[in-house]
């Protein structure tokens, strides 16, 4: 070798700051020009900390990845951090660029120690694979491949649409790395249940497919509950209950004004006192009317007799309307006795007048009695099922236990008893044509998944320990994946709707998530400290071939299936004036005149 040039430039690194680098370059004496590139060897302590064709360091692109896609930072709180902590100023662009040029290297090395993840799965007796898709508002659509046992990603992609010819191929990539599944678990979507068949009809048959537990329970509550419910709802809209009793709370505020502190500790000192509660006698004065806004505020208070689970584990507006009707029989026992205080005996009475609606045979009385009797129906379906929608934990143990198989069994036989009652209780003529209905909505879900509702328990192999180990039984392991990377992602942007956020947010930004995960940090590079030495290294074979640019020059990947949603890279062409002018121009355009009919005749004769 030969000294071809020495050149000053600029280099940024986190151990080093800014700093000025004065590199000689090397050429080949014998000028070798293998594949017509000319032989050249830069500085190998360059190389080892600075990504090629730029002079920023790996380790300032690992840590621009790593706050953008795992602690889910904006670009202003990465730059100020790098600017305090380590002086080095880069611009928003270049924060947006390197956090993309992470997400290559991550990808690469992922793909990369397959082999060893694999490896360390094999050990485990496998992995159960769960699938699921997320996106908003029908925009961006997020294909993420999980192992339910490790909690690794495996697989992250962006769909033009959520379709099992979209899915299925990406399904067969990651068995190809890591190896055939012990199970997959999925919801009940048709795209995912037929991506799912494909795949298991392609292994041979042998690997069970589950269906969520949670995903089948909210779907026969949504379709148990939801009409009734909405009726219910309306009702409330309708007679404007809700805005009544806040409009009772905010007048009581007005009146008690600078007074309304010393009103609450009267009512608390009213509460605490038992001889009150003897003759349902409210107290006259100011106290009397923080009482009747406490009681107004109690009813407004619904949302506390739910768990926090959401519909249709939780029905806001039925426990909406048993409070009211709970106020409504309080406000008639305290207006059975005479008050001395006109002001607390109008007040009562415009209580009672607001709750009034609620006691009508019709529409409240019927309504309501439908929905309890639907709901009565739902939790006999979940108490069988035993299903948390929060469970304590998400990853099971590793090996199951006696009482876990047993509680399984137990499962399944109560889910089985249950199908059997219903059958046996459903009116097959009469007046009883809800509960008839209802009865065969929760069947035809039964008949329809009940096959793949049972078999979450997975013999071991030999070189795994023997015995047997349990599948999860729902995709709350995704779902709570997915539920705390919107959550991030909103605090990030500041929007509640993420539809724009998903639809640029990159394939691989899942795959992040795994650095969180301490088992698959060692198997892939030992530590975080570590990471960009391995970034590193995915380029000392040929920097001239560096990941971000191979990935530049390479076409951009190409949906295999066209979707109905329209996809963000052909909006530029459809929303172009040009093509609405050619379209009305074409439109507009006069036919061509036809020949007369006997001159046809003639034409063909000739």
């Amino acid at each position: 070798m030969k000294i071809e040039k020495t050149f000053c430039h600029r280099g940024m690194t986190l151990a080093h700051g800014c700093f000025q680098v004065r590199e000689v370059v090397h050429v080949c004496a014998h000028d070798c020009r293998p594949g017509g590139q000319r032989v050249r060897r830069r500085q190998a302590g360059l190389a080892d900390i600075l990504l090629p064709r730029s002079t920023v360091g790996y380790d300032v692109m690992t840590f621009v990845g790593l706050n953008r896609f795992v602690h889910h930072r904006q670009r202003e709180e990465i730059r100020t951090a790098l600017r305090e902590r380590y002086n080095i100023v880069v611009s928003s662009g270049e924060v947006s660029t390197l956090a993309q040029r992470f997400l290559v290297y991550l990808e690469t090395l992922h793909e990369l120690c397959a082999p060893r993840l694999r490896k360390v799965m094999e050990r485990d007796g496998g992995y159960p694979l769960h699938i699921d898709a997320t996106g908003e508002s029908g925009r961006g659509t997020l294909l993420v491949a999980l192992a339910g046992w490790r909690g690794w990603v495996l697989g992250s992609w962006k769909l033009d649409t959520e379709r099992a010819d979209a899915i299925l191929p990406r399904l067969r990539a990651t068995v190809a790395h890591f190896g055939a599944p012990c199970a997959v678990m999925r919801d009940l979507g048709r795209a995912v249940i037929e991506a799912a068949a494909g795949l298991v009809e392609k292994l041979g048959g042998h690997v069970p497919v589950l269906g969520c537990h949670f995903h089948f329970l909210r779907d026969v509550g949504k379709d148990l509950l939801t009409e009734s419910h909405d009726q219910l709802r309306g009702l409330f809209r309708r007679f404007k209950i809700r805005p009544g009793l806040r409009t009772i709370a905010r007048d009581v505020n007005r009146q008690l004004g600078p007074g309304i502190e010393a009103a609450r500790g009267k009512v608390e000192d009213w509460l605490a006192d038992p001889s009150t509660a003897a003759g349902h006698q409210l107290p006259g004065s100011t106290t009397g009317l923080a009482v009747v806004r406490a009681i107004a505020q109690w009813v407004l208070n619904y949302p506390a007799d739910g768990h926090d689970e959401g519909f249709p584990f939780d029905l806001p507006y039925l426990a909406f309307h048993r409070r009211c009707s709970r106020a409504l029989r309080a406000a008639e026992a305290f207006l059975r006795s005479s008050h001395s205080d006109h002001k607390v005996q109008r007040l009562l009475e415009r209580l009672h007048r607001t709750l009034q609606p609620v006691r009508g045979e019709l529409p409240f009385s019927r309504t309501t009695l439908v929905l309890e009797r639907r709901a009565r129906l739902f939790t006999e379906l979940r108490q069988a099922l035993r299903l948390r929608t929060k469970p304590d934990a998400i990853l099971p143990s590793p090996h199951a236990s006696p009482e876990d198989l047993a509680e399984l069994q137990d499962i399944k036989k109560s889910v089985k008893k249950l199908t059997t009652s219903l059958r046996r209780r459903r009116p097959e003529r009469g007046p009883a044509q809800d509960t008839r209905e209802a009865i065969d909505v929760v069947l035809a879900h039964l008949e329809r998944h009940g096959p793949s509702l049972f078999g979450q328990i997975v013999p071991l192999p030999e070189a795994a320990g023997g015995g047997a180990r349990l599948v999860d039984r729902t995709n709350l392991a995704l779902e709570g994946f997915f539920g705390a990377m919107m959550h991030a992602e909103r605090r990030r942007s500041g929007r509640k709707n993420l539809g724009q956020d998903l639809e640029h947010l990159p394939g691989g930004a899942p795959l992040a998530h795994n650095l969180t995960c301490a088992d698959y940090v060692e198997i892939v590079c030992g530590s975080l400290d570590d990471l960009p030495r391995a970034f590193a290294e995915l380029d000392a074979a040929d920097r001239r071939f560096a990941l971000p640019v191979r990935n530049r020059a390479a076409p951009r990947e190409q949906s295999d299936v066209l979707g109905s949603s329209l996809p963000r890279a052909d909006r530029a062409i459809v929303r172009s004036e040009k093509l609405e002018e050619r379209i009305r121009t074409a439109a507009c355009s006069r036919p061509p005149r036809r020949q007369p009919t006997r001159n046809r005749a003639l034409a063909g004769a000739r």
